[in-house]
């Protein structure tokens, strides 16, 4: 059984108070994007993981292929949902195509993916609006993976409200070799706020701009630009200087707006149109980026029935 689901950007991402469970109040908005992972299950005599796809092979190697990737825990979660454990042991195959450790929510739609090719084989008989409620117990990320399109954020991230009527947007992406780590990212984050004199556990409650939404709805790529934001950008920067360059070359290239997606290190481009967005790549590719063309939004986890 096979199915996919599509990586992400934030293309706003306002960070509030540490809370006591370690976790941070935000108000994002997610974008589904064309780019897709697709994972396929076979049953097995023991938990296996295989990877291959369009990344670069450093990439590739940074998928975990033990029961630590996300894929394994997400047939197990549904095998407890369908209260028949054990769960039977599975293959997985992943085609990855999303950045890894890249700030775009690669293994999040892997482990979507994986939720709904494992309750078709299974047999589960669970509800697509009751995986959405129970997947997040996997990541703040899998619940938008599963539900796609476009969509504010808000607690930890996983409580999603859908954004109607988004018109599409052409975006162009910049992998970095090597991953950040999104807890360090936050840790930097909380300790560069205190030396400026902020208690991260008291600061306002973070909220979505409406301009933000309106420009959305409208394709209005210009005004889209202006409300751009990510809270956790200065902190991938600092730890990755080489970030701001890929950046400042990236408008340099044509592009309307560039910013680091989620804590990184990816860096995507926000075009004006889709053959803009091929101009920006190929300009990028001159300068020796790898430069990977998408738009959003994109629908989101969908069983493909072999």
């Amino acid at each position: 059984m096979t199915a996919d689901a599509p990586g992400k950007i934030n293309l706003y991402f306002e960070v509030g108070s540490l809370q006591p469970d370690g976790y941070h109040d935000v108000a994002s908005v997610y974008l589904a994007l064309g780019l897709r992972e697709r994972v396929t299950l076979s049953p097995a005599d023991a938990w296996s993981v295989a990877v291959e796809g369009s990344l670069s092979l450093s990439q590739l190697a940074g998928v975990p292929t033990g029961e630590d990737n996300l894929v394994v825990r997400a047939a197990k979660l549904v095998s407890a949902l369908a209260e028949t454990q054990p769960a039977h042991p599975v293959h997985f195959q992943i085609d990855k195509s999303v950045p890894v450790a890249g700030g775009m929510g690669g293994g999040s739609a892997d482990a979507a993916a994986a939720l709904l090719a494992a309750n078709d084989l299974y047999c589960s008989g669970i509800t697509t609006t009751a995986l959405l409620e129970q997947a997040g117990e996997l990541g703040a990320d899998v619940p938008f993976a599963l539900m796609g399109g476009a969509a504010v954020g808000t607690g930890r991230g996983d409580s999603l409200e859908a954004i109607e009527g988004v018109k599409t947007t052409h975006w162009v992406l910049v992998p970095h070799d090597g991953g950040l780590s999104t807890p360090s990212v936050y840790q930097k984050l909380d300790a560069l706020r205190e030396s400026r004199g902020l208690d991260p556990a008291t600061l306002t409650a973070p909220s979505i701009p409406s301009g933000l939404i309106e420009a959305l709805q409208s394709g209005d790529a210009h005004e889209l630009a202006k409300h751009i934001r990510n809270d956790l950008e200065e902190c991938s920067i600092l730890a990755i200087p080489e970030l701001a360059k890929t950046i400042s070359d990236g408008v340099a290239a044509g592009a309307l707006v560039g910013m680091v997606s989620g804590s990184g290190p990816t860096v995507a481009f926000l075009a004006e149109s889709a053959d803009l967005a091929e101009v920006i790549a190929n300009n990028l590719s001159v300068l020796g980026y790898e430069a990977l063309v998408t738009y959003g939004p994109s629908e989101g986890a969908k069983l493909e029935k072999n």
